[in-house]
């Protein structure tokens, strides 16, 4: 899953973050293999407080993935969680008068809120 997440952040994900324009080099992805499917939600910070976000979600039992446009999914509970967490640690360190990437960056989210699911 872990190389499935490289390849849709390099081939897809990388191109929009090019196209979208504005970005400072930082984001998080959630890789999250769940009972009927994997999902790989994507995102990036632009203009210094919007998230952008693209999405892979794909059935085990499916050849394809699915089409997003026409699936508006945005993340399960658990996953908003780990976006909730993401948003507040950039309002903590990059949403001062003196950003810190490397606060941002040195977060450890995931592992601390790994212990709340059941």
């Amino acid at each position: 899953m872990v190389t499935l997440a490289q390849s849709f952040v390099r081939q897809e994900v990388l191109p929009r973050v090019v196209d979208e324009g504005d970005d400072n080099g930082m984001g998080f992805v959630i890789i999250h293999p769940g009972e009927l499917g994997v999902s790989i939600s994507v995102h990036w910070w632009i203009q210094r407080s919007v998230l952008c976000q693209h999405i892979y979600r794909k059935l085990y039992s499916a050849a394809e993935p699915m089409d997003m446009v026409k699936r508006p999914v945005v993340a399960c509970v658990w996953e908003l969680a780990l976006i909730n967490a993401e948003q507040e640690a950039w309002r903590k360190t990059m949403m001062k008068s003196e950003p810190s990437p490397s606060g941002y960056m040195a977060l450890e989210l995931a592992s601390k809120l790994h212990r709340d699911r059941p």
